[in-house]
């Protein structure tokens, strides 16, 4: 048996306000013993919400009804296994660039960006989309990007990207139809606007495809790095990934990109960063940490939907 509190966390912290279907669906499963002693089959990485949560949306499984979730669950478990063993939450949020803008905005240009778990590469392209501050707006193609900024001030300017580049254990190509509906089946249910954003992210994408390098965010990141053009400012960058690597390979990626030239930004929760002493979060909600360097500068919602500057 697993610690249902997993499932209870993401209900109330993450899913509470933005997603009900899937609250509703995380408090069920939390208190369905069966569920949980099938997820104790599975290694521990390999058993959080949103993973199963988009494996069975893959196969077709219903998630707006919490007992036909698990009439499903328990009968098809033969094929969500296997599933839940090979695949990640690989959830290629473009909405998450708004959270980098005003960092990369203000970085020295031209910019070589570098994302260490890529997924399909649509964090590759925020000199690409378009942003929404409240009133400021920025940009004119690809996805709109919503966000509210707290703290600061909105960026004025999109960084000036010479080279774009991403490293994943299992990298998506925005042309296969069967990447792109494992990045949809990850779009929480009542997200259609997220949906929209990612079709039209994948466009962007498609339309001049990354370079996306199969490999181990320690072993290959200083080849991949090498290859960034001289004269560009490099930019290690990675959302929400380090929560899925073993605490032993994540102090060493950080001492590694430590030592690269450029610079690093990370949006991760904060007890995975091991930050200590940061102010109070706006709210009760899951919220990540945006940092430069090593040094925490705003909190962030998990789309990329708010950010408020740390004081």
């Amino acid at each position: 048996m697993i610690d249902a509190s997993r499932y209870t966390d993401f209900a109330l912290r993450e899913a509470r306000g933005v997603s009900p279907t899937y609250e509703r669906l995380s408090l069920a499963i939390a208190a369905d013993e069966q569920i949980l002693a099938l997820l104790a089959t599975v290694p521990e990485p390999k058993r959080q919400p949103n993973l199963l949560l988009g494996v069975v949306r893959l196969l077709g499984g219903p998630v707006d009804d919490p007992a036909a979730f698990r009439d499903f669950t328990l009968a098809r478990w033969s094929a969500i296994e296997p599933e839940l063993r090979t695949r990640a939450t690989q959830t290629n949020e473009s909405g998450r660039c708004a959270l980098l803008l005003p960092v990369l905005s203000a970085l020295p240009q031209p910019l070589a960006l570098l994302e260490v778990g890529a997924a399909a590469g649509l964090g590759l392209y925020p000199d690409r989309y378009t942003y929404r501050y409240g009133d400021h707006k920025l940009g004119s193609g690809g996805p709109v990007l919503d966000c509210t900024l707290t703290g600061t001030t909105p960026p004025t300017r999109l960084p000036d990207v010479v080279w774009r580049a991403g490293l994943d254990l299992n990298p998506l190509q925005v042309t296969d139809p069967d990447d792109v509906a494992w990045l949809e089946a990850l779009i929480w249910p009542e997200h259609q606007h997220r949906r929209d954003r990612l079709r039209a992210a994948a466009a962007v994408a498609a339309a001049d495809p990354p370079t996306l390098i199969r490999g181990d965010l320690v072993d290959d990141l200083p080849a991949l790095a090498a290859q960034a053009p001289a004269g560009a400012t490099l930019v290690v960058f990675h959302t929400s990934v380090l929560y899925q690597v073993p605490a032993d390979r994540r102090a060493a990626f950080t001492a590694l990109v430590r030592d690269l030239p450029g610079h690093w930004i990370s949006v991760e929760a904060p007890e995975v960063m091991g930050y200590q002493g940061l102010p109070p979060a706006p709210d009760g909600a899951l919220h990540n940490v945006l940092a430069l360097d090593g040094t925490p500068l705003a909190w962030t919602r998990g789309h990329g939907q708010a950010m408020a500057w740390l004081t």
